[in-house]
């Protein structure tokens, strides 16, 4: 049976945090009431000129320098005309050729162990679309509130140069857009919400036969707005395009659309091909130049990213590698991690209770870490209450969440709640003799030798404390009793 290998190239469109959109002084806010947030300019109005939106420019190249491209020294602006209704001009102002304004980059990742570094093609700038919105029956409805705001396109190279290397899976796939995803969110470039489009993946997806040269015929994917997406989309495609090779079928070039409720892509249209685009310079504005050492100015102001925070975290706090990679995903996330140590000085603890219970809450309630009422003080508190023996690490877990919920101090909760951990040994013994006259059979158990079963015995006597008994001085209480009863 014929085997074949994938081929995976990643288109990223990624909306820049300006405050106005790319040629026009339209907020480029998401949302808004439909087409309240245009102008003759955007909605491409004859007699309307467009006017370079500099910052947008700036953070292209910030986003081109974090992603190991070169800047080019001269970029222009070219029309791509095609006619969809969600482009009023009947061309988007894009960049084409060989002058985007970075190219020859790449992204690391890591996936089951294994370490690549992506080619990145090209990072070029250019302006969104419109919305169009379908509703009952035929009809569809356009909103072009989007239309003009400045959009930034990164777009990975096949085959790759030599010493870097292509996506050939699914997985490899997501993990780029993951990383990809980190880096442009900690310059402060995009604020990385796929569900809100402001981040949009475009995978095209090929199958080869092993050991030819030529790529296969490829597919597009569209709609795919998160991670989850990304990964079971690509992996259908995948599955899809190899029954038809091995049927002796042919792969049609188009554009597919992934259902995520059925699990399953279907046709879209036929794809366009780059001479169907008529490129040809963008007459009304002049080319970008770029100064040697502004651009080294640029490379100088960009923050640490993620990697190397990550190691950081590893070298300096001995963090595992899996917790610094998850710890660095976010830099809201990574940032509370340093600030917590900072105010405590216990790494591990620290990254704990971030990677168990503090994602399990912000995924269970579907809150960014940014958004959270739990601050890096929280929690610090409530570490240095289990620390003084004040509160056992099962209260703690309840203090977490109500913290979490509240936004009130652990110190507060553990007295409003009377949480307060049982350290008296006069108050203890009374209940432990009760467990003890409870369970007989257990009692002769741990006096025959089976010291397992004294897990029981501790247990029935946190049950009864409410889990406020100090686990260490229950075991040795317990030993004691068990001795005087031989």
């Amino acid at each position: 049976m014929q085997e074949y290998e994938p081929i995976i190239g990643m288109e990223v469109h990624a909306e820049l945090l300006t405050e106005s959109k790319m040629f026009c002084g339209c907020t480029a806010e998401f949302g808004g009431e439909p087409n309240t947030r245009c102008c003759p300019v955007c909605l491409g109005l004859p007699g309307s000129l467009p006017v370079i939106n500099v910052k947008a420019v700036q953070y292209v190249v910030k986003a081109a320098l974090a992603l190991n491209c070169s800047i080019t020294p001269n970029s222009i602006f070219h029309r791509k005309n095609y006619f969809y209704p969600d482009l009023p001009k009947g061309y988007q102002i894009s960049q084409y050729g060989d002058t985007p304004i970075g190219q020859h980059g790449w992204v690391q990742i890591t996936v089951n162990g294994a370490t690549k570094k992506i080619a990145i093609r090209r990072v070029h700038l250019e302006e969104d679309t419109g919305k169009l919105l379908h509703v009952e029956g035929d009809r569809s409805h356009i909103d072009y509130n989007r239309g003009g705001v400045p959009l930034m396109e990164i777009v990975t190279q096949n085959p790759p140069p030599p010493g870097l290397d292509q996506i050939q899976s699914a997985e490899e796939a997501k993990e780029y857009l993951v990383r990809l995803r980190a880096i442009l969110t900690y310059i402060g470039v995009n604020d990385g919400k796929l569900e809100e489009g402001s981040l949009r993946c475009e995978p095209n997806i090929s199958l080869r036969p092993v050991g030819q040269i030529e790529f296969g015929v490829k597919t597009e994917l569209k709609n795919l707005n998160s991670f989850r997406a990304v990964l079971r989309g690509i992996e259908y495609e995948l599955e899809r395009q190899e029954k038809v090779l091995l049927k002796g079928g042919k792969i049609v070039h188009e554009t597919r659309r992934w259902d995520d409720v059925r699990g399953a892509t279907a046709s879209m249209r036929s794809k366009e091909f780059e001479q169907e685009y008529r490129y040809f310079p963008e007459p009304d504005l002049t080319p970008l130049r770029f100064d040697a050492q502004w651009v080294e100015e640029q490379r100088k102001a960009l923050p640490e990213l993620p990697d190397q925070r990550k190691r950081r975290f590893i070298e300096e706090l001995g963090i595992p590698e899996y917790d610094a990679e998850i710890l660095t995903d976010s830099r809201p996330m990574a940032e509370f991690f340093e600030e917590a140590v900072k105010l405590s000085a216990d790494a591990k603890s620290v990254s704990n209770w971030m990677m168990g219970d503090l994602l399990r809450l912000l995924n269970a309630t579907g809150t960014e870490m940014e958004q959270s009422k739990l601050t890096p003080s929280h929690l610090t508190e409530m570490l240095n209450l289990i620390g003084k023996g004040t509160i056992s690490g099962k209260i703690a877990k309840t203090v977490f969440e109500e913290m979490f919920g509240t936004g009130r101090r652990a110190s507060e909760i553990v007295e409003k709640l009377g949480l307060t951990q049982i350290t008296d040994e006069s108050e203890l013994i009374p209940i432990i003799n009760q467990v003890l006259d409870e369970n007989p059979r257990i009692v002769q158990d741990v006096l025959g030798g089976k010291d397992k079963s004294l897990a029981f015995l501790v247990g029935q006597t946190m049950r009864y404390t409410k889990g406020r008994a100090n686990p260490p001085l229950v075991n040795r209480l317990l030993r004691e009793r068990l001795e005087s009863r031989r």
